[in-house]
C-alpha cells in the first residue's frame, strides 16, 4: 500500500473515531442537563405557584380569593401542574381534581404517553408545601407533577434537532477532516516518493539526479537535502575511483613497460645484460614495490583505529624529532625549517604520527622553492592538540583542495613520479588523523603557499 493511502486512511480513521467519539459524548452530555434542566424547571415552577398562591390570601378578612386560586389552578393545569390548596386547619379550598376531573386524567394521560414515546420512566408525584405570609403559615398545597421530569413537544422537538445536528455536524468534521488528511498526505509523501525514485536511480548509477522538493517540515527537508548529498556524494566518489583506476594503471604501467623492454632486449640479444642495466631493471623493481609499500601503509592506516599502540606524547618533542630527518633535503634546497608552539600532551601513537608528519614535511619540502622556508606550529586547546606545517610555494587550485587526501591524487596532473610521488601520502595523513579521532585540513596562505592542519584529541 502506497504510503499516501495510508497516511490518508489514518487521518480518516482518526477522523472517523474523534467524530465518533465526540458524537457520543456530545450526546450523552446534552441529554443529561437536558433532563437536569427540565427536572430544575419543574421544581422553579413548582416553587413560583407556591408563591402566587400564598398572595392570594388575606390575612385582613381570614379569607382566600378564591377566583385568583382557580385561575392560578387551571393554568398550572394546563403546563401539568395538579394542585390542591388547603387553609391552615387543613381544610380544602380548592382542588383541582374535584373541580374538573376529566381534565386531570387527561393531561396525566397525555404528559405519561408522551414521556414514555420518548423512552423516559416515571410517574405522576405528589409535593407538599407550606403557604406563608410574613413568615406564618397560612395554609398548604400539593402539587402533583411527573417526575423524575417532563417536557413538552417544543422541549423534545428542541432536543431532536441537537441529536440531528450533532451527526450532521460530524459527518461535515469527518469529509474536512479526510480532505485534509488527503491533502497534507499528499504533502508529506511527495518528498518521500521523490526520495525513493532518486535513490533507485542512485542505485542504477545515474549520480547527476537530484531533487528540487519542497516541504515545511524539517525532517522531510533534511531528508530531501541528505538524498542530494548523497547522489553528489557518490558522483565525486565514482569520479575519484575512476581518477584511481587509471592513476594506479598509470604507477604501475610506466615501471613494468620500461622493465619489459630492457628485459626484452637482453633476452632477444639487442642489449648485454651489464651491471648497469640490470640496475635500471632493479630500480624499476624497486619503484613496484614502493608503489605496493605505499597502499600497505595506507591499509593499515585505515584500519589500525583498533590497534594503535597509544601513549602520552609531546607533540612538540615529536615534530622536532622528525624535522631533524629532513635537515639534509633543507640544505640541499637552502629550505629554513621554523618550530614553534608549546609543549602539548596527546595519547598517540608514535610512529604513526612521526609517520604522518614525515609525509607533510616531505610534501612541504618538494613543493617549496629554494631558498624558501616551511613552519611548523603546535599549538592546544582545551580538547585537542593542533599540529600545522606550513610552506611558502605555490599553494593548491581552490577546485582541488576537497581532493587533496584523497587516494593517487595529484593536484598537478603534469608531475612526474619523480617529483609527485604515488599520492597516496596525504590519503595516509588523513586516516592515522581519523584512527586518533582527530581530522587533516589543508588550506592555501594568503600571499602563497599551502597549510595542513592535524587535529588531533586529547582524550
Amino acid at each position: 500500500m502506497r504510503l499516501r493511502t495510508q497516511l490518508s486512511l489514518a487521518f480518516a480513521l482518526v477522523a472517523l473515531l474523534t467524530a465518533a467519539a465526540g458524537a457520543f459524548f456530545s450526546h450523552t452530555l446534552i441529554d443529561r442537563q437536558f433532563k437536569t434542566y427540565l427536572a430544575n424547571q419543574q421544581d422553579a415552577q413548582a416553587l413560583n405557584i407556591v408563591d402566587n398562591l400564598s398572595l392570594q390570601y388575606s390575612g385582613l378578612t381570614d379569607a382566600w380569593n378564591l377566583e385568583a386560586v382557580h385561575t392560578l389552578g387551571m393554568l398550572s393545569l394546563s403546563n401539568g401542574y395538579i394542585i390542591k390548596v388547603y387553609d391552615r386547619e387543613g381544610a380544602p379550598v380548592w382542588d383541582a381534581e374535584n373541580h374538573d376531573m376529566a381534565q386531570c386524567r387527561l393531561l396525566m394521560a397525555d404528559i405519561s404517553l408522551r414521556m414514555e414515546e420518548h423512552g423516559t420512566g416515571g410517574d405522576f408525584t405528589a409535593h407538599e408545601f407550606a403557604l406563608r405570609q410574613n413568615g406564618q403559615q397560612v395554609g398548604a398545597v400539593s402539587i402533583s407533577y411527573f417526575g423524575p421530569f417532563f417536557g413538552s413537544e417544543n422541549d423534545f422537538g428542541f432536543i431532536r434537532s441537537l441529536y440531528i445536528l450533532l451527526p450532521a455536524v460530524g459527518l461535515a468534521s469527518l469529509l474536512l477532516a479526510a480532505a485534509a488528511g488527503f491533502a497534507l498526505a499528499r504533502r508529506i509523501s511527495l518528498p518521500v516518493t521523490e526520495s525513493a525514485q532518486i535513490a533507485r536511480q542512485i542505485a542504477a548509477g545515474n549520480y547527476g539526479i537530484t531533487s528540487a522538493g519542497e516541504s515545511s517540515a524539517s525532517e522531510l527537508r533534511n531528508l530531501v537535502a541528505s538524498v542530494n548529498h548523497l547522489a553528489q556524494a557518490l558522483a565525486r566518489q565514482e569520479k575519484l575511483r575512476r581518477r584511481l583506476t587509471a592513476d594506479v594503471a598509470h604507477e604501475l604501467r610506466t615501471p613494468l613497460a620500461t622493465l619489459s623492454a630492457h628485459l626484452e632486449a637482453m633476452i632477444e640479444g639487442v642489449w648485454e645484460p651489464t651491471a648497469e642495466r640490470l640496475a635500471g631493471c632493479h630500480e624499476e623493481i624497486l619503484r613496484l614495490g614502493k608503489i605496493v609499500a605505499d597502499l600497505e601503509k595506507l591499509e593499515r592506516a585505515d584500519n589500525d583505529d583498533l590497534n594503535l599502540d597509544r601513549s602520552p606524547a609531546d607533540l612538540l618533542a615529536l615534530a622536532r624529532g622528525v624535522c631533524g630527518n629532513f635537515a639534509g633535503e633543507l640544505a640541499q634546497k637552502n629550505l629554513r625549517l621554523e618550530i614553534e608552539g608549546e609543549a602539548v600532551t596527546v595519547p598517540v601513537d608514535r610512529d604513526r604520527i612521526r609517520g604522518a608528519l614525515g609525509n607533510l614535511l616531505s610534501n612541504a619540502v618538494k613543493y617549496t622553492p629554494a631558498g624558501g622556508r616551511i613552519r611548523v606550529t603546535v599549538r592546544g586547546t582545551a580538547a585537542a592538540g593542533v599540529l600545522t606545517v606550513e610552506d611558502d610555494g605555490a599553494g593548491i587550485a581552490e577546485d582541488e583542495l576537497p581532493f587533496i587526501f584523497e587516494r593517487f591524487y595529484r593536484a598537478d596532473r603534469s608531475r612526474h613520479r619523480g617529483s609527485g610521488g604515488t599520492g597516496l601520502g596525504l590519503a595516509i595523513v588523513r586516516s592515522v588523523a581519523a584512527a586518533h579521532g582527530g581530522t587533516a585540513e589543508a588550506q592555501n596562505v594568503p600571499g602563497g603557499g599551502a597549510c595542513f592542519t592535524v587535529t588531533l584529541p586529547k582524550d
